[in-house]
């Protein structure tokens, strides 16, 4: 017997007071509070164990110290915070992150922007060359510093012989010690060009092409149509670029550490590597903390930045319009507007220069005057000049690719006596074999197999059926969990390492499988779900409520039928979350302590015996964990881009 017959029927005037309650619960949750709970619960647990306390707990170890007698941690307030002022090493840092940064995301702006420019133009193979310029995003950091250490050595570089057969230097350079901090910027550009690119060359498609064909009409040169057209309509991209690019390189640890370890002598220890040393090597989790979160204020206001600017309406009028912060970014870019008129002067004044100059090596008609060249003659020109403009950069790109796979088929006595330096001679498998055969290489692939695959499952999941909710259902906190999804994309991994290190401590989880599977879903989700949202929303409503009223629940309509449909979004985000999990550095780094539940990305530097370098056998595993992910994108280009546009636009 239920409890309703047990207690008889509810009286009729009760009946009304129900279902008052009820609609004012549902008034203030929102109508769809109740099928929203499971669709949102599991992200907002893991946001809030393994995102939201870790900080928290972070903020509150760094205001301890460790007292080596009783072995406790003691309140010291902000006095690990005001100590870091008078360490030399923390003001070093500061000042090496910033220079870093600074320069690393000025010549990328630079470099992505002139390529882009430059793909944007008529050109043959032009797809082609665009994949090309886009291969650098897609290797791991591991790879990337593997590849660079090689390709800078002083004795069996490739850098130093082509520098020299050019003249350009006499003796060989060491590079990662003499030029140390403009080495790692240099290969923090060829990695992060991509991204530029990418950007950039889909807003240059977006402009409307009567704007330019205008100003050539009235007589502008092609300086004057990019300062006055190109970037103005560029924006809104450039900014959302550069903040992206900007708190992604603040934040970088594995590249540089891979390659330097903040040598020498400190002289490329970025603030991340300082709070890693502190923290893990050292032990002093206050201290490392402090140094970690003493950069949180400066993120936090660009985080806020860059996600007020992503959730911006352009279609709002009135009050909003007039907001503080659109005032800031007004203001900020008529004063942007200034500076590049004064950068930009002097380029106009060469490009009339050399005009003049083309005018008077032009060939000359019967008259003497400047014949004036025929249509296909100006296009031939032009595509002419356009790739040898493009062609240093393409050099530069490919390179290192050149350079994996030549090196990897190379004996090892032909790397060390340095013959040949440029072509295997003769080609060998040598260095596969031993890889296979002689190194845990196997076991790291296996590891990293595993832990990617869960850890981008769980992501995959939790993210549809939370991108699902928020993109669908009414309910209270849908636009709190919007932001701070977007906030927790945007945190850096070197604000949560050593709070989660010290939780999975406490758990017992340190050291195993379950620390990467239940971290890596902390910057996997955010993204996915953002994707997955914008997806949602190109899929009619109607479709849902067809199946729902044939007699279907919300979850079951999800099921059969929104999923389905965004089949494309699912697979890009799926690519995306693998990738990153395949590539992860610093969390493997830090949590995972024994050789045998090692990752690639960790397990690739231990091939190095002091300061031994097996070249040939680093080049191999490079090329090796390079291929997966490689191949999986251009299997799937066609989904990845779809899913991912359709996201980033309507999301």
């Amino acid at each position: 017997m239920d409890e309703q017959a047990r207690l008889g029927p509810i009286p009729e005037r009760s009946q009304p007071a129900i279902v008052s309650r009820s609609k004012r619960v549902d008034a203030i949750l929102g109508r769809d509070w109740r099928v929203a709970i499971p669709f949102v619960l599991p992200i907002v647990i893991i946001m809030a164990g393994l995102i939201l306390w870790p900080f928290i707990n972070a903020i509150q170890v760094s205001m301890t110290t460790r007292n080596v007698i009783t072995r406790t941690d003691q309140f010291v307030g902000l006095d690990n915070y005001l100590r870091l002022f008078q360490d030399y090493d923390f003001r070093s840092a500061i000042g090496n992150t910033f220079s870093f940064t600074l320069f690393s995301v000025a010549i990328k702006f630079v470099v992505g922007m002139g390529i882009a420019l430059l793909l944007n133009s008529r050109l043959p193979f032009r797809s082609v060359l665009t994949g090309l310029m886009l291969l650098p995003w897609i290797v791991p950091e591991v790879v990337t510093a593997l590849t660079w250490l090689s390709i800078y050595h002083p004795i069996f570089g490739g850098l130093n012989p082509i520098l020299m057969q050019l003249g350009i230097i006499d003796r060989p350079v060491a590079w990662l010690s003499e030029y140390a901090m403009p080495s790692v910027i240099a290969v923090n550009v060829w990695k992060g060009i991509p991204f530029y690119v990418l950007l950039l060359l889909a807003g240059m498609k977006a402009l409307d092409r009567e704007h330019y064909e205008a100003a050539e009409v009235d007589g502008a040169n092609a300086i004057q149509r990019f300062r006055h057209i190109t970037l103005p309509g560029l924006r809104y991209v450039i900014i959302v670029t550069l903040l992206l690019s900007f708190i992604s390189t603040f934040n970088t640890f594995g590249l540089i550490y891979l390659m330097t370890g903040g040598g020498p002598g400190g002289a490329t220890r970025v603030y991340s590597i300082l709070a890693y040393e502190k923290a893990i090597i050292s032990l002093r989790f206050g201290p490392g903390a402090a140094v970690a979160f003493s950069m949180a204020p400066l993120l936090f206001l660009l985080i806020f930045v860059l996600a007020r600017i992503m959730r911006r309406d352009p279609g709002i009028t009135g009050r909003e319009k007039e907001s503080f912060m659109d005032r800031v970014l007004d203001m900020t870019g008529r004063w942007l507007g200034v500076v590049l008129d004064l950068i930009f002067l002097p380029f106009e004044w060469l490009a009339q220069a050399f005009g003049s100059l083309a005018k008077l090596v032009m060939p000359r008609d019967n008259t003497g005057q400047p014949r004036r060249l025929k249509r296909s003659e100006r296009e031939r020109l032009g595509v002419a000049t356009r790739l040898t403009l493009l062609l240093p950069f393409l050099i530069f790109v490919l390179f290192p690719f050149y350079w994996i796979v030549i090196t990897s088929f190379k004996g090892t006595p032909q790397i060390q006596q340095m013959e040949s330096v440029f072509w295997p001679n003769p080609w060998t498998t040598e260095q596969y074999r031993s890889l296979l055969f002689d190194t845990p290489f196997v076991t790291w692939f296996r590891n990293t197999v595993i832990v990617a695959t869960s850890s981008t499952a769980i992501s995959v999941v939790l993210a549809a059926l939370a991108a699902y909710a928020l993109s669908r259902l009414k309910f209270l906190g849908a636009g709190t969990i919007t932001t701070l999804l977007l906030v927790t994309y945007l945190l850096p991994g070197s604000l949560l390492f050593i709070p989660l290190y010290r939780t999975l401590t406490t758990l017992g989880l340190i050291n195993s499988y379950a620390a990467l599977i239940l971290t890596y879903p902390t910057f996997l989700m955010p993204f996915a779900t953002w994707v997955m949202m914008g997806y949602f929303r190109s899929i009619p409503e109607e479709l849902e409520e067809a199946a729902m009223i044939d007699g279907a629940t919300r979850l079951g309509a999800f099921w059969r039928i929104t999923l389905p449909l965004a089949a494309p979004a699912l697979l890009s985000v799926t690519l995306f979350a693998f990738t990153n999990a395949w590539n992860e550095f610093l969390f493997a780094f830090v949590f995972i302590t024994s050789d045998s539940l090692k990752t690639l990305p960790v397990g690739l530097q231990l091939l190095v015996f002091g300061d031994i370098y097996p070249w040939g056998q680093m080049m191999a595993a490079s090329l090796l964990m390079a291929v997966p992910v490689a191949a999986v994108y251009i299997f799937a280009q066609r989904f990845l881009v779809e899913g991912l546009t359709a996201g980033s636009v309507k999301g």
